[in-house]
C-alpha cells in the first residue's frame, strides 16, 4: 500500500509539473511565455497598454486595425520579435517597414507612444514584441472582437528580417495553397487561417491592390454590383503604390469598424475585396470553414482567438537571442 501511495503521489506531482509547463511556455522551442509575465517586474504593464490603446482608439479609430496587422506582419516573418518596428540603421539593417509587402502599414508612431508610457513606469522592462502582442489583443477587443488570453515574455530582435518579408507575407492575389503554406509555417491550420483572415472585416484597402480585379473588366468571381461600386471607389486602373494616394475601399461596408463574421458573409455573397479573400470561399480546403463562420459569429470568435494566440507565439526568442529595446525603432547600444 505504501508503494502504491508513493507511486500515486509521484504521478500527481508529474501531472502538476506538466500542467505548469503547458501554462508557462509558448511553443516547444521555448521562449518562456506565460500569463502575467510582468506581474512582479512591472505590475501595471498590461493595464498601461490597455489604457493607451483605448485612448488612441478614441482619438484615431483606425489604430486598432493597425495593431492587428502589425502583429501579423511581425509574427509571420521569422519570429514575434518586433523586428518589424526597427528603422533602417547600420546595426539592424534595412527596415521591414520599407519592404513592398509592408505597403499601407501605418501608425507606428503610436507604438512609440505606448512604449514611452511603459518606459516611464518600468524602464527597460517590457519588450516591444510584447507591446505589439498586447496592443493587438486590446485592439481586437476594442473592435468588438474576442478577448485573447495573451501570454507575454517575448524578446526583441537585434536585426531586421527585411530579406524574409517578401517570402513570408502572403500577397493579395496569392493562391490558397500559398496562403495555407505560410500559415502552416507558424503553426496555424486551414481553419485558423480562415479565421485570422477574418480580420479583413475591418480596415480598408488601397486601390492599388484592387484595380487588377476591376480593369479592364470586373473579375468574374465578383458580384457585378459590388464590382460597379468598387469601380466608383477606384475609378482608374492607374492607382499608385503610394500611401499618400487616398483612393481606397472599405473591407466591409456593413460593419466597417467591427471585427465580426461579415467578412465571411461577404465571401459567400461574392463580395470579397481581395482576390485571395474570395478564393477562400471556392477552395474545398477552406470553403467549409468560410460557410460555418458566416453562419456562426461565436464560432468565428472562438477560432480567431485561438489562431491569434498561436500566431502570436511563433518562435519566441530565447533570452540570449534578443533584448528588451528601450526604443522600439533602434537596437540598444552596446
Amino acid at each position: 500500500m505504501r508503494g502504491m501511495r508513493s507511486s500515486s503521489s509521484s504521478l500527481v506531482a508529474l501531472a502538476k509539473l506538466l500542467l505548469f509547463y503547458c501554462f508557462t511556455t509558448g511553443h516547444a522551442n521555448g521562449g518562456g511565455l506565460r500569463l502575467g509575465y510582468y506581474s512582479a517586474s512591472c505590475p501595471r504593464a498590461e493595464d498601461i497598454v490597455r489604457e493607451q490603446v483605448a485612448q488612441l482608439y478614441d482619438k484615431h479609430g483606425n489604430t486598432a486595425v493597425s495593431w492587428l496587422r502589425a502583429l501579423f506582419h511581425d509574427c509571420m516573418v521569422g519570429s514575434c520579435d518586433a523586428s518589424l518596428l526597427l528603422d533602417t540603421s547600420a546595426a539592424a539593417g534595412v527596415s521591414e517597414k520599407s519592404a513592398p509587402r509592408s505597403f499601407g502599414m501605418r501608425n507606428f508612431k503610436y507604438v512609440d507612444a505606448i512604449k514611452a508610457a511603459l518606459e516611464r513606469e518600468c524602464p527597460g522592462t517590457v519588450s516591444c514584441a510584447d507591446v505589439l502582442a498586447l496592443a493587438a489583443r486590446d485592439g481586437a477587443a476594442a473592435l468588438g472582437g474576442p478577448r485573447v488570453a495573451m501570454r507575454t515574455g517575448r524578446r526583441d530582435s537585434r536585426a531586421s528580417r527585411y530579406a524574409e518579408v517578401g517570402r513570408d507575407i502572403p500577397n493579395h492575389n496569392d493562391s490558397v495553397s500559398a496562403v495555407l503554406s505560410r500559415f502552416a509555417a507558424v503553426g496555424v491550420d486551414a481553419e485558423g487561417a480562415v479565421a485570422l483572415l477574418g480580420a479583413h472585416s475591418v480596415g480598408r484597402v488601397h486601390c492599388f491592390n484592387l484595380v487588377g480585379r476591376l480593369y479592364p473588366s470586373v473579375d468574374a468571381s465578383m458580384d457585378p454590383a459590388y464590382g460597379a461600386y468598387l469601380r466608383g471607389r477606384c475609378p482608374t486602373a492607374d492607382a499608385r503604390e503610394d500611401t499618400r494616394d487616398v483612393a481606397y475601399a472599405r473591407n466591409d461596408r456593413a460593419t466597417p469598424m467591427v471585427l465580426d463574421n461579415m467578412y465571411h458573409k461577404n465571401l459567400l455573397a461574392r463580395r470579397g475585396l481581395l482576390l485571395v479573400d474570395q478564393r477562400l470561399a471556392d477552395d474545398p480546403r477552406t470553403a467549409p470553414f468560410v460557410a460555418r463562420m458566416a453562419a456562426d459569429n461565436a464560432y468565428f470568435y472562438d477560432r480567431f482567438a485561438a489562431a491569434l494566440l498561436t500566431m502570436s507565439e511563433n518562435n519566441p526568442l530565447a533570452a540570449d537571442e534578443g533584448e528588451v529595446r528601450r526604443d522600439c525603432r533602434f537596437v540598444n547600444s552596446a
